[in-house]
């Protein structure tokens, strides 16, 4: 009955299918071409049969029997999708399941003994690395011991969130490990986003620990179809590692809805979201800003739950960097010529754009330079024997900090200053 009725609408140039008929599965009409479907006892026609070269010379019947046998083997090819998606679903659950088995059973083998020490706090920091960048850290890092505190307390999380993991507890750091250092420039938030890209790194939290830095001109484009490439660029790049924002806020542009900042954001909270085992991402900037910035993007701030603060360096610490930096550069300081170096430290930082540790550096390079020109023009004045001994060439004294005081005493309300 059915293959009389397929018969007839097909020679009369229609696929027609009645109601409540299904087509019968392709496995049970066979596979590939050419495709016979014959009546029981046959007919005058010799059953329906679908040739290859009668589709191609142009025979209406035999176009309508190709496309069935197109369809059915799509429909085929669908089965066996499907089918190969079933079993990856199904292998996918096995796999959990007995992970979960040997979960709980690792877990009610230690519950069974809970005074029994799972591990040394001092194995898991010092084997790992840890603590070995903590002290390069305070090595590198003069003062400003809230910021110190700050990021012991997240390597302890580390270091314990590890050793849960370790006798397969959950770990409590699962919204990724987003960041927002706030603080003025010069504060060591960079120092600091290397020496955690350390300990990210060793205690298996990214695969590479490196830092890529960025600012608005790195990520966000000229023009339109500019920023997309520009910010998925700088991703790919620290994809492992950390990527750190300065002053993050120059990405949105409240005045201008239609700022390409828009698209880097997007790109950002996405790639955040769904990357975050594989990319850590560091917002810095000033604290009135960066909140403000939050503000605007509420998406931003869900993801940023880790935020250290970095305040602005006293006068002694600062001092103490002026005197590594000098060090660092095979320079001495003479005996009077670090209290220049304190008052010049005191009076710049009541004036506008102290940068902390960077003025410092600023300074420490004027210094250098007048010292240089001092004894280059005592080596060549008029009668001199054009020696420089070795004390001169690496001493720095209070008479090269003498252009800083006056520059920086005698500058006017408001003025712009190294």
């Amino acid at each position: 009955m059915v293959t009389t009725m397929l018969k007839a609408t097909l020679m009369g140039g229609c696929l027609f299918l009645a109601s409540g008929f299904q087509m019968p599965a392709p496995r049970a009409m066979g596979r590939g071409l050419p495709i016979r479907m014959a009546e029981e006892g046959g007919s005058k026609h010799g059953g329906l049969v679908y040739d290859r070269e009668k589709a191609l010379s142009g025979d209406a019947n035999a176009g309508n029997f190709r496309k069935l046998s197109d369809a059915m083997v799509r429909a085929e090819k669908e089965a066996k999708r499907n089918e190969e998606e079933r079993r990856q679903r199904e292998m996918a659950e096995e796999l959990a399941r007995q992970a979960r088995a040997k979960k709980v059973a690792k877990l009610n083998e230690v519950m069974s003994t809970p005074k029994q020490a799972v591990g040394s706090a001092d194995e898991f920091s010092w084997d790992s690395g840890v603590q070995t960048a903590l002290d390069r850290l305070d090595n590198e890092l003069i003062g400003l011991k809230p910021v110190k505190s700050r990021v012991r307390e997240l390597a302890s999380m580390l270091v314990v969130d590890k050793m849960r993991q370790s006798i397969g507890l959950d770990p409590f750091i699962s919204d990724g490990l987003h960041m927002c250092f706030t603080g003025a420039p010069g504060t060591g938030k960079t120092t600091v986003a290397f020496r955690m890209g350390d300990i990210f790194k060793a205690m298996g939290y990214c695969r590479a620990g490196h830092v890529v830095l960025a600012t608005r001109d790195t990520l966000v484009g000229q023009y339109v179809g500019h920023t997309g490439p520009k910010t998925k660029e700088v991703i790919k790049q620290a994809m492992g590692g950390i990527l750190f924002i300065d002053e993050a806020y120059y990405l949105y542009n409240a005045g201008n809805d239609r700022d390409y900042g828009v698209e880097s954001i997007e790109i950002l909270l996405k790639v955040m979201e769904q990357r975050s085992s594989d990319l850590i991402v560091i917002f810095a900037g000033y604290k009135d800003r960066m909140d403000q910035f939050f503000s605007y993007i509420p998406g931003m701030q869900s993801r940023v739950n880790l935020h250290i603060d970095f305040p602005d360096m006293e006068p002694d610490d600062l001092v103490d960097v002026g005197k590594l930096m000098f060090n660092n550069m095979e320079y001495k300081l003479a005996p009077d010529a670090e209290p220049a170096l304190r008052e010049y430290v005191t009076l710049r930082k009541e004036k506008l754009f102290f940068s902390n540790a960077r003025s410092v550096r600023n300074a420490v390079d004027l210094a250098r330079m007048a010292a240089a020109n001092r004894v280059y023009e005592l080596a060549t004045a008029p009668g001199a024997s054009g020696l420089i001994t070795l004390d001169e060439l690496t001493q720095v004294k209070k008479e090269d900090f003498d252009g800083l005081l006056d520059l920086v005493r005698n500058a006017p309300e408001g003025a712009i200053l190294a």
